[in-house]
């Protein structure tokens, strides 16, 4: 039973991360689909540089929230039901249903398993873990993009730690693992943002003025 309801849980969250906001905004509502632009990526950066600021906002609520459902369905079924309550098992149940959420974001059947990063989806995971947590990792992106306008950089940065404050908050191996898991799950797919970053092309985010 217990098999069978992490199996639930998890493929929930890997469909409610399917639905991608930039590809189901720009494909269906714009009638334009966003990987067919600039860096071809189904993501928020992509997606404000290709349509600007329209609609934008829409990108962000909906990535944010099915990471935070996700969170909390994990939390619920896995976290209380199955693994009986508690800090650390609330933790492990909310990265279950963060991850696979973020795959489904990256990987989405319905689109050709061609999505976006899972900046977002990630987000939405670190705000339902720890206010600490919060603090930290997006604190840290927040300055790091402010410093040198490379989006990519503080993601990977703010993936990177992710599993450390994981560690100094629950010292459980298991949710530090998986926390290991959400992190390099981004950082894997900024491996090119990262190349260019080395070599100093790559682009840099701007407000752009409509």
């Amino acid at each position: 039973m217990n098999v069978l309801l992490i199996a639930v849980t998890a493929a929930v969250s890997y469909l409610l991360g399917c639905c991608n906001s930039a590809l189901i905004l720009s494909k269906y509502i714009l009638h334009d689909d966003v990987r067919n632009h600039g860096s071809g990526n189904a993501g928020l950066t992509n997606f404000y540089r290709t349509f600007g600021k329209k609609m934008v906002i829409w990108v962000i609520l909906g990535d944010l929230l099915k990471a935070v459902l996700s969170c909390h369905l994990g939390a619920w079924v896995i976290g209380s039901l199955v693994m009986g309550g508690g800090g650390a098992a609330v933790a492990l149940g909310k990265l279950v249903g963060g991850i696979f959420c973020m795959l489904g974001h990256s990987f989405p059947f319905m689109f050709g398993f061609k999505g976006g990063k899972g900046v977002l989806c990630g987000a939405g995971v670190i705000l339902c873990m720890d206010w600490r947590i919060s603090c930290i990792c997006l604190g840290v992106f927040a300055v790091l993009v402010a410093l040198t306008r490379w989006v990519s950089l503080g993601s990977m940065v703010a993936a990177a730690l992710f599993p450390v404050t994981c560690w100094f908050i629950w010292h459980d191996p298991l949710v530090t693992a998986l926390a290991v898991i959400a992190g390099v799950l981004i950082v894997a797919r900024h491996k090119e943002n990262a190349k260019r970053i080395v070599h100093g092309e790559e682009n840099k985010f701007e407000i752009k003025k409509e």
